[in-house]
């Protein structure tokens, strides 16, 4: 499975790319592969404020329906928009175009409470 280095990671599979105090947030390689064809992607959350663990948005395969919880506090500030026309791209491409939201991040130092690639690699079992 494939867990890129330069992101971190949540013990719910979420993944977080840092670019100053903007981050993109999406699922990991291994919550697509265990939720299967994703069909639909929800998030109704643009321009709120939630803390950490809050959820932002759901997630729904052929045969279940999953949250999505923020990695970090923050406001969110865009959605994919690709994803509304075609959620499969979250199962084909999971860290590049298959992103879920951007959003300001409160407290970048946050981030170095998630999980390395390594350390998440360890919990799904890789």
């Amino acid at each position: 499975m494939n867990f890129p280095k330069d992101l971190r990671y949540t013990k719910d599979h979420e993944w977080i790319r840092l670019d100053g105090d903007v981050a993109t947030i999406g699922i990991t390689d291994f919550a697509q592969r265990e939720l299967g064809d994703i069909v639909y992607v929800e998030i109704e959350t643009a321009g709120k404020t939630l803390e950490a663990e809050s959820v932002f948005g759901t997630v729904e395969a052929v045969k279940t329906v999953s949250d999505l919880f923020l990695p970090v506090a923050g406001t969110i500030t865009e959605l994919n928009p690709a994803l509304a026309a075609t959620p499969e791209v979250v199962n084909s491409d999971p860290y590049g175009e298959g992103w879920m939201i951007k959003m300001k991040v409160k407290n970048v130092a946050d981030i170095h409470e998630l999980m390395d690639a390594d350390a998440y690699a360890a919990v799904a079992g890789e």
